[in-house]
């Protein structure tokens, strides 16, 4: 299947699932994840190995539920970003170069009042990535609407859509 995006046509679009994360090295793929409403969407990108992932978890820490987190680790932003950073890391990419895209983390009516996971996952992503040396070069975060979000490998741009907008990070 072949989407059209600016001047060029993208051939592999690759979802990322809610607690998932996928990586890819190929200049032709995009990774898109759907429905960030409480939950964050992470774009690392390294433009020199030229490989990037996407991760999309629901929950600040993998301490809340140690046994969830075995089974499930791509649910909680510290489980999530470690095998995600080492994958790419695998692939090639350097701590140094890597660019942090972020977004989600919104204020969804849906969720139990008072508990603010929304807020809670974007403090933890920021704790994180700061372990990790990573640093935020590009966000959209908060608010009360969904979003989605899409990470280009040709040159690793990442937009995110959200009531009927799209916008670059």
């Amino acid at each position: 299947m072949q989407t059209h995006v600016g001047d060029s046509f993208v051939r592999q679009r690759i979802v990322v699932d809610i607690s998932d994360a996928k990586v890819s090295g190929d200049p032709e793929a995009v990774l898109t994840t759907y429905s960030l409403g409480s939950c964050i969407g992470v774009a690392l990108f390294d433009a020199v190995a030229h490989v990037g992932g996407l991760l999309h978890y629901q929950l600040p820490d993998s301490s809340l539920d140690a046994a969830k987190a075995e089974r499930y680790p791509f649910m909680f932003a510290d489980t999530g970003m470690a095998i995600l950073v080492q994958k790419l890391q695998s692939m090639g990419a350097g701590m140094k170069r890597m660019q942090v895209r972020v977004a989600g983390g919104a204020n969804m009516a849906s969720g139990p009042k008072g508990f603010d996971i929304g807020k809670r996952n974007y403090l933890a992503i920021r704790k994180v990535l700061w372990k990790h040396g990573l640093f935020i070069d590009g966000e959209d975060v908060g608010g009360e609407a969904p979003r989605n979000m899409s990470l280009f490998m040709s040159d690793g741009t990442v937009t995110v859509r959200s009531v009927g907008l799209e916008k670059r990070l």
